[in-house]
């Protein structure tokens, strides 16, 4: 079965190309947002806030384009980003920071 995503593309007041991904992350549905990425070339903005669980199938989208990623995520996700190194790989920024993209 399936888990609930969402995906939301759009753009930020700047132009910045943004994907707002909520739900779960998993391999039931880590393809669907490896599609989205892949139609989105050039750097993205991919707002993570809604997203309440990340496997390690999700993991493997997000490094597979991490060189051009900025991930605005929640505190539940910083610890995963982290440790798993993708954080060391993409540009990461907390919900609600001042400094993170405004898009």
């Amino acid at each position: 079965m399936t888990t609930p995503l969402t995906l939301a593309p759009g753009r930020g007041p700047d132009g910045a190309v943004r994907l707002a991904v909520g739900g779960e992350i998993d391999m039931s549905n880590a393809g669907r947002l490896a599609e989205a990425l892949d139609s989105r070339p050039g750097l993205l903005i991919v707002d993570l806030t809604e997203v309440e669980y990340l496997d390690s199938a999700g993991l493997s989208v997000l490094f597979a384009h991490a060189d051009r990623l900025e991930l605005v995520v929640p505190p539940l996700l910083e610890p995963v980003l982290t440790v798993s190194g993708l954080a060391a790989l993409a540009t990461v920024h907390r919900s609600g920071d001042r400094d993170g993209p405004q898009g």
